[in-house]
């Protein structure tokens, strides 16, 4: 679902960096604790300050909430742009559904492939632009 959204925004999955807010998955694949997400911050702000992207999209309520730091409600608040602290800077940051989130209710498809879209938009993406190339091998 993901690949196909960007490819319909001229990006490859190559094209922009994709990463999460713990570094490895909880048990039973449930959402991660405040506790497991505080102790892997350190390392999502290091991975965001290296990559030092124009825009954070993110991906479902678990990064939305944690990068803006309060309750979000990511399918009323899908395609907004905030102001986010991470690390020691501020970063634009898109709050989207997950792509899954699709997958299990189709209405979604439209806020998700938009707000994609907006994001595209957002950093001067052209179809066929390609995204983070400055970023090389990183």
């Amino acid at each position: 679902v993901l690949d196909a959204a960007l490819e319909d925004v001229g990006l490859d999955r190559a094209d922009v960096r994709i990463t999460n807010c713990v570094r490895c998955r909880p048990p039973e694949n449930r959402d991660p604790s405040t506790e497991e997400l505080d102790n892997c911050r350190g390392y999502l702000d290091a991975e965001v300050a290296r990559v030092d992207p124009e825009l954070v999209v993110t991906l479902g309520k678990v990064p939305s909430q944690h990068l803006l730091g309060r309750d979000v409600a990511v399918t009323k608040e899908a395609g907004e742009l905030f102001d986010a602290r991470i690390g020691d800077a501020s970063r634009r940051l898109l709050v989207c559904v997950h792509p899954a989130a699709t997958l299990y209710d189709r209405s979604q498809e439209e806020t998700f492939e938009t707000t994609i879209r907006r994001a595209a938009e957002l950093v001067g993406v052209t179809e066929g632009d390609g995204g983070q190339s400055r970023l090389g091998d990183y």
